[in-house]
């Protein structure tokens, strides 16, 4: 007797995803057109590389009853029309903590100490001899840090950033009065922390509020020597006015591990600058953290079709 798979519609899982789904599930290519035969199909939805999904994309998947997403933002996913239609919506909070708070730190280092443009330098002609002289950036130990969303990600940084000696501010919506006790770290306004931190690090979520939580204004608050590193979402960031910021040396640079859109479009004019390290979007790509990562939207998936209560669900 054969048993009919359950059909899920996803978005390029790579092969180490599609060896933890189990043989009674059915991945359907990822097809959001109008007339697509696989929404029409689709029980659940695993959303692996962000692709967007609202309210009529939800409206045209009639059998849709859960969102299983590979990662922690949501920001893809109207997660407010998914619960007026009774559909769940999981992700994988916690295990990507470390390698994000870890990619923070990199990206940060890698800025103030001219890594990126070292690299390019010693592998060209012109390096012909050695030059104490020569790109002298800025020294992280015992700076003055900015951590803005001090959530999972953002504590995890105060704690890589306590062993470099560094004095810690952070902002958040509310006070983390426990998290000054534990970390050391002291509130502050944003404007005071952009004005005041010689490093700033975006650790928060993309929502209404933080979007374009950093613009023209803010930028201009920061120090002229101050370097801004983004591992949250490309949107937090007004890229218009940190490309002005960047051109014109008001800060000294930048380190974004995410941009809006994402990718840049290849003539972005922030391609062009040399102040500013652009990366793949590495945050979580780790290889503990994205087996955790596929083992957790797994785990949701499998309790949503089984109609049990999702181990990680945000609505």
């Amino acid at each position: 007797m054969t048993t009919e798979r359950i059909p899920v519609m996803a978005d390029g899982l790579p092969a180490s995803l599609l060896e933890v789904l189990g043989p009674e599930i059915e991945i359907l290519e990822w097809d959001d057109s109008p007339q697509s035969p696989a929404l029409s199909r689709a029980v659940a939805f695993i959303t692996y590389g962000h692709p967007r999904v609202d309210g009529p994309l939800m409206d045209r998947t009639p059998h849709l009853k859960l969102i299983s997403n590979h990662g922690v933002g949501v920001d893809h996913i109207d997660c407010e029309a998914a619960k007026q239609r009774g559909i769940l919506v999981g992700n994988t909070p916690g295990c990507l903590d470390a390698a994000t708070a870890d990619m923070t730190l990199a990206l940060l280092l890698a800025a103030a100490r001219n890594v990126v443009s070292g690299d390019k330098f010693a592998r060209s002609a012109a390096f012909t001899h050695y030059d104490p002289s020569f790109m002298i950036g800025y020294e992280v130990t015992g700076s003055t840090l900015g951590i803005i969303g001090l959530g999972r990600i953002g504590k995890q940084v105060a704690r890589r950033a306590r062993a470099f000696d560094m004095q810690i501010l952070y902002h958040n919506r509310r006070r983390d009065e426990a998290a000054e006790q534990e970390l050391g770290v002291v509130f502050a306004s944003l404007d005071d922390l952009l004005s005041t931190c010689d490093f700033v690090t975006l650790n928060c979520p993309l929502t209404v509020e933080t979007t374009n939580l950093i613009g023209r204004r803010e930028l201009g608050l920061m120090k002229s020597s101050a370097i801004l590193v983004n591992v949250a979402r490309g949107g937090v960031v007004d890229h218009d006015a940190l490309l002005a910021a960047l051109k014109s040396r008001r800060i000294a640079a930048a380190a974004l591990d995410v941009t809006s859109p994402e990718p840049l479009p290849r003539n972005h004019p922030l391609l062009e600058l040399e102040n500013i390290i652009i990366a793949p979007h590495l945050g979580s790509a780790a290889n503990r953290t994205r087996r955790r990562m596929e083992q957790m939207t797994v785990e949701n998936l499998n309790a949503g079709l089984k109609g049990i209560a999702l181990p990680w669900r945000v609505v």
